[in-house]
């Protein structure tokens, strides 16, 4: 073998030596990169605020009952004109109010009922209370009394669930709640990082959970349409990367 081909060999086992040395680095340098990213915590942002309501349905169902159809008619008429005087006196004029759901009901014209009627017609009507001054419509349905008192029967053929109170200004007060909910976030990844002796990298996923509206006392079974004054709350969750 001449002096050139055995200097040539020497050459390139050098070469390969040192590729699969830089190979390595490189398997060993990803590996410690990779491991570093696979460092991270989950942790939740919680953001809660108090709100009240800006807006208040109410859907008052009345009957009356008469064996004659038009004196059922006048006594529902009648009535009408005793709801929108008592609303008034509440501060709630007819432009925030609707009628709706006039029902006629024949109770002789029931196949399915059986043994004496007492009335044969059953009238309902409804008037539906729309307005942003929830403070009069909650005074009002405290005084309801006054309706039964002025012979004003409530319910009947409808449902009577008293009023609804609506929070429509979630969007005005979303992006400060977000923000709050990440800060609260990182404060708890700040935490966890100093414990565990890193220090808090960039975020590596972040998910924001749904906002609810929820009933400000808290108290169970209560539910939150009822209530004017609300708790609005929103959880996010967020992944930070550890650096060591």
């Amino acid at each position: 073998m001449s002096q050139s081909s055995g200097f040539a060999k020497v050459v390139a086992a050098i070469v390969v030596a040192g590729g699969l040395a830089a190979s390595g680095w490189l398997v060993g340098t990803g590996i410690e990169n990779m491991r570093a990213l696979d460092r991270y915590v989950t942790v939740k942002g919680l953001a809660e605020r108090d709100v009240k309501a800006d807006k208040a349905v109410w859907p008052i169902t009345y009957v009356a009952t008469d064996d004659v159809l038009q004196n059922a008619q006048a006594k529902i008429d009648a009535d009408t004109n005793t709801l929108f005087e008592f609303l008034a006196s509440h501060g709630i004029g007819r432009e925030a109010t609707e009628l709706q759901n006039l029902q006629v009901t024949d109770q002789l014209a029931q196949s399915y009922r059986s043994g004496p009627i007492e009335s044969r017609y059953i009238v309902n009507q409804t008037i539906q209370v729309r307005t942003d001054d929830v403070d009069a419509v909650a005074a009002a349905s405290q005084d309801i009394g006054k309706l039964l008192q002025g012979g004003v029967v409530l319910g009947g053929q409808g449902y009577n669930p008293g009023p609804s109170y609506l929070f429509t200004g979630l969007n005005d007060i979303k992006p400060e709640m977000i923000a709050a909910a990440t800060a609260n976030a990182r404060e708890a990844a700040q935490q966890f990082a100093a414990d565990s002796g890193g220090e808090l990298g960039g975020i590596r996923r972040a998910t924001q959970g749904l906002f609810q509206i929820l009933a400000a006392d808290g108290a169970p079974n209560m539910m939150e349409a009822n209530q004017i004054n609300k708790t609005v709350r929103v959880v996010t969750t967020m992944e930070y990367l550890i650096r060591d």
